[in-house]
């Protein structure tokens, strides 16, 4: 599909997005005010409760263009200590779970305006070929971008992505080359939105929350009955939330068909939104800070995911930067798996030691995304290392004599370390003159034997300072 996608008959009504334009100020001039941006899908006031019924019917319309992504016992159960399964949904084309709700959407273009379908009132009915015609618009900086770009193209309807500043290069051009029409405005997620949604009222498109519109979360249940067919007798599933879009479908089919499951939510520490909604029970504004899970970091929950979740969830958990780091890192040794920050969540939970009553069960998680930028892996990767003991750095002050670092270096290679980085200084160093300070970085097999090489310098020098808290 051409990233043109207004029919040129129809170009004095409806005049083309056009990404360069709006950057220029010529078509984003605010002639619908910021109060009457309103998406009623979504009204807090009218919040939609999805039903079963509403999973299964998306799992007959999407089966023929999403990937049924295999869910298969993981070699993580012994370390765990559970018997584990994994839900491979970065496997998806582009890469998430996303795809799910984004396609049953487009498909749900139809006489009557999806709005309508929900039992939301809405006075503006689209023949089927006008809503496609005229395409749908939405705000995202990653993986809902790209899914709906791609099923836009396979089903022939115009896609409108509005991205922040702050989104991947390697996204944005994904986009583009799905045939989507990409708009790069907004310094964050939350202004590309009120861009997106008045560029809607404005040019008659149709905008589609990525998390809580009500035809999206019933697409992303269907990866819970997918579970539930692949694996019998699961005590629970452990799912990544954010804006509680995946969560609310996915209990809402599991909980149908298994009852005894149990439903864990896992958010990152630094956007609990969905916890301080369920604290004060209804979507509350949560201040977010940056996460590895930045699929997650969604302010607020969805009013319709949140109304939906809010009694089919058991628990709900945070866990720190640092574990999931360490479950990407798990993933990649041991599963052959990249999997992003947000999709490895539910592992993280597993590593905490927040849920001791999993011990011995049977449990699965969605690895529900896999992109991960490079540039990125690479610093998680020893961050993770790090979280694991097996990077680990010091500060030892040594004799400033010929041979000196000579013996520290020696005694670290004696005892199989890998220095990986090394600095001394000696213009700051308070103690006698002869005597440098050697700052060191050094990857280990374990935390057991990282233990054992701090235990033999503190045994030969005098002076040495250990651990996460330096500052170097």
């Amino acid at each position: 599909m051409p990233s043109t996608a207004v029919d040129p008959s129809e170009a004095k009504e409806q005049p083309q997005l056009n990404g360069s334009e709006l950057s220029n100020g010529k078509s984003c001039e605010p002639a619908v005010r910021e109060e009457d941006l309103r998406d009623a899908s979504c009204d807090p006031s009218n919040p939609v409760v999805i039903k079963f019924q509403d999973v299964s019917a998306a799992a007959y319309k999407i089966r023929n263009g999403v990937q049924r992504t295999p869910c298969q016992r993981s070699r993580l159960s012994e370390i765990l200590g559970l018997d584990l399964y994994i839900k491979s949904d970065y496997q998806q084309i582009t890469g998430s779970f996303k795809e799910r709700g984004a396609r049953n959407t487009l498909l749900m273009l139809s006489q009557v305006s999806m709005n309508a379908s929900f039992g939301v009132e809405n006075d503006i009915y689209f023949s089927q070929k006008e809503q496609r015609k005229k395409g749908v618009i939405a705000a995202s900086a990653g993986n809902h971008a790209l899914a709906l770009s791609y099923h836009g193209k396979d089903l022939e309807i115009p896609v409108y992505v509005v991205m922040p500043l702050i989104a991947p290069i390697m996204k944005v051009s994904m986009c583009r080359q799905y045939g989507a029409d990409v708009i790069v405005h907004g310094e964050d997620i939350s202004v590309s939105k009120t861009h997106a949604m008045r560029l809607a009222k404005e040019k008659d498109l149709t905008y589609i929350n990525g998390y809580d519109n009500p035809n999206i979360i019933s697409g992303q249940g269907t990866m819970g009955l997918e579970i539930i067919e692949q694996v019998s007798d699961l005590d629970a599933v452990v799912i990544p939330v954010g804006g509680g879009g995946l969560i609310a479908g996915m209990a809402v089919a599991i909980k149908n068909l298994s009852p005894g499951t149990k439903i864990i939510g896992v958010e990152s520490e630094q956007c609990s939104s969905f916890s301080s909604a369920l604290k004060v029970g209804h979507p509350v504004h949560t201040t977010t800070g940056p996460t590895l899970a930045d699929g997650l970091a969604v302010p607020e929950v969805g009013v319709n995911a949140f109304v939906t979740a809010k009694d089919l969830v058991d628990k709900v958990i945070t866990v720190s930067e640092e574990l999931i780091a360490l479950a990407i890192l798990r993933l990649v040794e041991v599963e052959k798996a990249v999997i992003e920050g947000a999709g490895a969540c539910g592992l993280a939970a597993l590593l905490s030691d927040q849920l001791p009553e999993l011990k011995g069960k049977k449990v699965a998680i969605p690895l529900c995304g896999g992109n991960i930028d490079t540039t990125v892996l690479g610093r998680v990767l020893e961050r993770g290392l790090a979280a694991d003991g097996r990077l680990c750095r010091f500060v030892v002050t040594v004799s400033d004599r010929p041979g000196g670092i000579a013996d520290l270096t020696r005694l670290l290679a004696d005892y199989g370390a890998s220095i990986k980085d090394i600095f001394h200084e000696r213009a700051w160093l308070k103690s006698e003159v002869f005597h440098v300070q050697v700052k060191v970085v050094v990857e280990t097999r374990d935390a057991e034997h990282s233990a054992e090489i701090e235990k033999r310098l503190r045994e030969k020098y005098s002076r040495v300072l250990w651990g996460s808290s330096l500052k170097f």
